[in-house]
Formats: structure tokens, sequence, C-alpha cells
């Protein structure tokens, strides 16, 4: 008789996502004060995609730019629709399988980087002007001046940015979640890998998905 639970018990559940959510804040902080060309505020968030599920997930990333928007910045606050959606693409890419193996992990981390830039694009364009004082907005000054237009240099100068930070996050929830108890990962099909290969797997990555998006971005400015 199996002496693993059917459920994860609330405690843990209570723990984790502040944690978590703590984790994205800090990453936060840390790429505001340092003005670094990624976001680092979602790797929490896939962890416990992963871990608890797509909807505990929602929470977290919710709780994570309410939290931003307090304690580093208020512009944080309607980007907790795109830390939503991020929980969603992650915890439902579990469920179909695209944490088993290096390339679908890289899959993943693509895919929601370009539906975390959909979702991204309209909030800094219409609520923000097109600009929030990250870095990309340098990217967009650029664009713009090429001649793009507002919705393709917002669009181009975050999918730069974003396709480095969701791999890194992707690649870097692998580590933390096989650290966890084995009650919180027992469910949580992805890569065996060693520490050492996924770090590796990681620069793989990002250099891949950086490559990706610096060629839509030539594209799309011709």
């Amino acid at each position: 008789m199996s002496s693993v639970p059917e459920r994860i018990p609330p405690t843990y559940i209570a723990v984790l996502i502040p944690v978590a959510a703590a984790i994205n804040i800090v990453g936060g902080y840390i790429v505001t004060a340092l003005h670094l060309p990624v976001f680092l505020d979602m790797i929490g968030t896939c962890v416990v995609a992963w871990v608890l599920g797509p909807w505990w997930g929602v929470l977290t990333g919710v709780v994570t730019n309410l939290g931003l928007a307090l304690l580093v910045n208020p512009v944080y606050l309607p980007f907790a629709a795109c830390n939503a959606i991020g929980a969603l693409v992650w915890g439902y890419g579990l469920k179909i399988g695209l944490t088993k193996d290096f390339p679908r992990l890289l899959f993943l981390g693509i895919i929601s980087a370009f539906v975390i830039t959909s979702m991204a694009v309209p909030i800094y364009v219409f609520v923000f002007g097109g600009a929030t004082g990250h870095f990309a907005d340098i990217m967009t000054a650029v664009y713009l001046q090429m001649g793009a237009q507002l919705w393709v240099a917002v669009f181009s100068s975050n999918i730069l940015s974003s396709l480095a930070d969701k791999i890194l996050a992707v690649f870097l929830a692998v580590p933390i979640v096989q650290a966890l108890p084995p009650m919180l990962r027992y469910r949580v099909e992805i890569t065996k890998q060693p520490p050492m290969k996924v770090v590796m797997y990681t620069i793989i990555g990002i250099v891949i998905g950086v490559a990706l998006a610096a060629g839509f971005v030539i594209a799309t400015a011709k």
C-alpha cells in the first residue's frame, strides 16, 4: 500500500504559495534595481503551477504582482494578468507532457513567452503608452525611430526579453521542483537531468530563444 497521500496537505499549499511569491518579488526587485533586460518575476509561479496545479499558479501570480505593486513599483499591478496566463500555460503544459525532456521544456518556454507577450503588449500600449521604465523600452524607442508602429515596436522589444526570461524561468523551476520534498513533487513529471545539465540546457535554450526572437524582429522590421 502506498504511503503517498492522494492530495497535498493544505499546510504545504499555505507555505509554498507565499514562498514562491516571495521568490518572484525578489526577482522583480532585482530587475528593477539593476535595470536587467529580463523580468525574473515568474519563476515561483512556474514552480507552483507544476506542483499544485495551474490555478494555484494563477493565485501565486496575482499575489506576486500585488506585492510588487506595493513594494517595488505600481506599474506591476496590471501585469498580474500576464503572471496568471503564464501559470495556465505552464500548468496545463505539464499536464500534456511538455516538461518531460529538454526539447519539450524549451518548446514550453518559447510558447509561454509568445502567449505572455501577447497579453502584455495591450497593457503596455493602452495603460502605459508603450513604456514602463523597463530595459526593453530602449529597444522600443529604437524600433520607433526606425519607423515601426507602436504595437510592432512594443511587441518586438518585449518578445526579446520575454523569450530569455520565460526559458530561464522554466529551466530554473526544474531544480527547484527537484529539491522539494517527495510529498510535493511525486506527481510532477519533469526531466530528471542533474543540475549542471539543467544549467547547460538553460543557456542553450536562452540562446536559441533569443536567436528566434531576433530573427522575428528582423523579419518584422523589413
